[in-house]
């Protein structure tokens, strides 16, 4: 099974903060795919809450978004749609 992969920066001011991990997760588990979110020497499963907490990541800051799995195309491309939609929390 292959793995798709996409590089984004972290646009909105807060960065990857607690309500946005919550709805990055929320989005993650409603496909059929293992989303992982890479910085650095860091990853996290796009689905814990406290993994993508963990992950440290501020506005400007490269992350890889990792898919795998039979809606692997779909979930990388909601995942980055929400990031690139900075997380709809800013206008």
């Amino acid at each position: 099974m292959s793995q798709l992969e996409q590089y984004i920066t972290i646009k909105n001011k807060l960065g990857l903060h607690a309500r946005a991990a919550v709805k990055l997760a929320e989005l993650a588990l409603k496909f059929d795919a293992t989303v992982t979110l890479v910085h650095g020497d860091k990853s996290a499963s796009a689905a814990s809450v406290m993994g993508l907490l963990m992950l440290e990541t501020c506005q400007g800051q490269q992350i890889v978004i990792q898919a795998q799995g039979a809606d692997a195309h779909n979930a990388l491309e909601a995942v980055k749609q929400l990031i690139e939609d900075k997380f709809e929390e800013e206008e």
